[in-house]
């Protein structure tokens, strides 16, 4: 192998969002008589002292970069997240929580590439027509007609489902069942990498062979099915690209106007009943019932309210703010009532869970034909090889 480029080192450390004094914790160097930590780390990201294998396998793992990358000639281009629909300022986010969302966005991209690979190799996989079938010309009324020819089912189905959780597995089957692979992720691996809705709330890969939409779990349970419905019309614009948390630029109030418009109708927004009423907390009351028994996202109902005139901008903003402010206690709530003994849910059944059945039921598929190795399907799964026929079991090993 050539010596490692000082260069390299030194961008790989920072993509990461990580300090010296971060790194040397997470890489394990330790002070010594000579030198202490730090000085030891930019000696060798200045080139003083070549690192050993050892660090460099530890580099790539807590750096989330492939060992070869070390090997540049020169740090590679910023990595390519799409069209980036966030309203954000550039210094809206930390080093940290970027670095993440670039690694998720990396991972993604690698894993819809191999999957994209898979399924050019079957002789029955043609192009899917819808990718790319509208532009933002041709207006609200025909995307959202294109929208509900995808998914073809009636509304009424939608809000019959028991809960908000049915309400988004039915629709995500609708989404498999048309080619596009709908995952649910918002971290690395564990908690400590998590991505809150202030990084992403969806991501889509407008591919016309294996489209990929990637919802970010830490929302609530009643906005995936939004979020899902979002990247759907930027499937259906041919875009591909990273969406946040607030809708306040054109394509992204667009791809908003069009879902809101599919769950919940114009003409059934003033069934809302939110004219007559002036305080704050009786309209969030009125919203939240008029949400939870439709299986719609509190706060997608407020959006429709102000898109509609029926509330003003501060007072969606407010209601967006209290709305999420109480579900993360919600979730706080739930984690500390949670007893160690209780164990939680299924590993197995949670993972495959937020693969969806499109991924499971395409590398299940490969693998009984013998088309895909234990190894090739472990990395589009995202596991070990030895939890592949677990995860696709859902029910863990035997």
């Amino acid at each position: 192998m050539p010596a490692v480029n000082p260069e390299i080192l030194v961008w790989a450390r920072e993509t990461a969002g990580l300090t010296v004094e971060e790194a040397v914790k997470k890489l394990a160097i330790r002070d010594t008589n000579k030198a202490s930590a730090e000085y030891r780390l930019l000696g060798y990201e200045s080139g003083q002292e070549d690192p050993s294998r050892p660090l460099l396998l530890r580099m790539s793992k807590q750096y989330r970069r492939p060992l070869l990358t070390f090997y540049l000639s020169k740090p590679p281009r910023k990595g390519d997240r799409g069209a980036d629909f966030r309203t954000l300022a550039a210094d809206a986010l930390s080093p940290a929580t970027s670095a993440l969302l670039d690694a998720l966005i990396r991972d993604m991209r690698a894993r819809q590439s191999m999957v994209r690979s898979v399924l050019e190799d079957e002789d029955e996989t043609k192009p899917l027509p819808f990718v790319g079938s509208r532009k933002i010309a041709d207006g609200q009324s025909a995307v959202l007609e294109s929208l509900r020819a995808l998914l073809s089912f009636e509304l009424a189905d939608y809000r019959a489902q028991k809960g908000a959780d049915d309400a988004f597995k039915f629709l995500r089957n609708r989404a498999e069942r048309e080619g596009i692979f709908v995952l649910l992720k918002g971290d690395l691996g564990s908690h400590h990498t998590a991505i809150e809705l202030e990084g992403f709330r969806g991501f889509s890969i407008a591919d016309n062979i294996a489209p990929f939409i990637v919802i970010n779990d830490r929302d609530t349970r009643a906005a995936w099915a939004f979020t899902l419905l979002h990247e759907m019309v930027h499937l259906i614009l041919g875009q591909t690209g990273v969406s946040g948390q607030l809708a306040e630029n054109d394509i992204e109030r667009f791809c908003d106007d069009v879902a809101g418009e599919f769950l919940l109708p114009g003409d059934e927004a003033g069934e809302i009943g939110l004219h007559d009423i002036g305080d704050l907390d009786d309209i969030a009351e009125r919203i939240s019932e008029f949400a939870n028994n439709r299986n719609l996202s509190r706060t997608m109902v407020a959006y429709r309210a102000y898109r509609a005139g029926t509330i003003g901008l501060t007072q969606y903003r407010e209601l967006s703010g209290r709305f999420r402010e109480q579900w993360l206690q919600l979730r706080a709530a739930q984690r500390a009532q949670r007893q160690p003994e209780d164990g939680g849910p299924n590993y197995y059944v949670v993972r495959r869970h937020r693969l969806g059945e499109g991924i499971t039921s395409l590398v299940s598929r490969m693998m009984v034909g013998g088309e895909l190795s234990t190894s090739r399907a472990a990395r589009i799964l995202d596991v070990r090889p030895t939890q592949v026929q677990a995860i696709l079991s859902g029910s863990g090993p035997s």
